[in-house]
């Protein structure tokens, strides 16, 4: 069962070959592409408007970027998960949007057994994947210590509070976040009358719309570990998100062994499967984030299996040895 969605106004690589629409006559459209960059959720972010040049609207996306990162960053002080964190098993009030998110990850918690768990992120203090060459594997024993206090079962909602029951418990909503900002992005754009644009999260490509020409945007996924801009496929998106999770993103390598940042929430450590990217497309990124992620933990059967079962979902794996692997709605020539 999909979890429901309410955003407020206010409330890997992926390379984008969408350069086409530049170059579209004036007799077709009156103004240029207008787009702008920020470093927001430990990443650079895009958003680019082909259908209006009016910069206000990229004001108030990043301002909304900006809302959301002080209110769902584990590392900002005073943010919601910040104060879910701090607060020693005691209730806390959170913003809706906050609360929405929170019942999201928790549902993919569930549907998961708990292979996705939010509340993974006493484990993920202990793993450093900022500076590959200098990383180091965690103490055994704080691993140890650690691990029991993961499970999202621990997480109490009561209207507009929350709490862990658990005071050395961890919310991390890393795995979901950066997808649900962008359908809230996305919302706001919509209701100014925006039609054709592109949002991009840190790899978390969202389109609204196609074109201005009626042609979909075509977004392109780095291959496994390939040099960058190395594209394993491209795919023809109209109003559709597009989301990856891999083993290549962020990692570092010790002793010959790839060690990466989705972590196994039963050993702590990286999940070792026979995948190498998952890369779903469907309507909402926030759930395209939280699948993409979940199918890379269950691996390819599971994951496949998954996908499957739900309607309007597709996606592609690529298994370790560069196999292509693609859900009954992909067509074999989108490559």
């Amino acid at each position: 069962m999909k979890p429901t969605r309410h955003c407020h106004p206010l409330h890997f690589l992926i390379i984008l070959f969408s350069l086409t629409a530049l170059s579209m006559s004036a007799c077709t459209r009156s103004a240029e592409p207008v787009s702008r960059q920020g470093f927001y959720f430990d990443t650079v972010i895009r958003i680019t408007l082909y259908d209006t040049a009016d910069e206000a609207l990229l004001d108030h996306c990043f301002a909304l970027a900006e809302t959301y990162e002080n209110m769902l960053s584990k590392t900002k002080e005073n943010s919601d998960v910040w104060k879910l964190n701090h607060a020693e098993g005691s209730m806390v009030e959170l913003h809706e949007d906050t609360l929405t998110l929170l019942r999201a990850a928790l549902s993919y918690a569930e549907l998961t057994e708990g292979k996705v768990d939010p509340t993974i992120g006493s484990v993920n203090r202990l793993w450093d994947f900022t500076s590959p060459e200098a990383a180091a594997l965690p103490d055994d024993a704080a691993l140890a210590k650690a691990l029991p206090h993961v499970d999202y079962r621990a997480v109490t909602i009561d209207g507009s509070l929350a709490a862990l029951n658990d005071p050395y418990a961890e919310l991390d909503l890393g795995f979901i976040a950066k997808g649900y900002i962008a359908d809230c992005i996305k919302e706001y754009l919509v209701s100014q009358g925006v039609t054709s644009a592109l949002i991009n999260l840190g790899g978390n490509v969202l389109a609204i719309g196609s074109k201005p020409d009626g042609s979909p945007f075509k977004v392109g996924i780095q291959e496994p570990f390939a040099p960058a801009g190395t594209t394993a496929y491209t795919l023809p998106v109209t109003n559709q998100s597009v989301v990856s999770s891999g083993n290549y993103e962020r990692y570092f390598e010790k002793d010959g062994q790839i060690y990466h940042h989705i972590l196994d929430t039963e050993t702590g450590y990286p999940v070792w499967n026979d995948l190498s990217e998952v890369t779903v497309l469907c309507a909402s990124s926030m759930e395209g984030d939280a699948l993409s992620t979940a199918c890379f933990i269950l691996g390819a059967e599971k994951g496949m299996a998954l996908i499957e079962s739900l309607p309007d979902t597709e996606a592609i794996f690529i298994t370790s040895d560069g196999e292509i692997l693609r859900s009954g709605g992909f067509p074999s020539s989108w490559d």
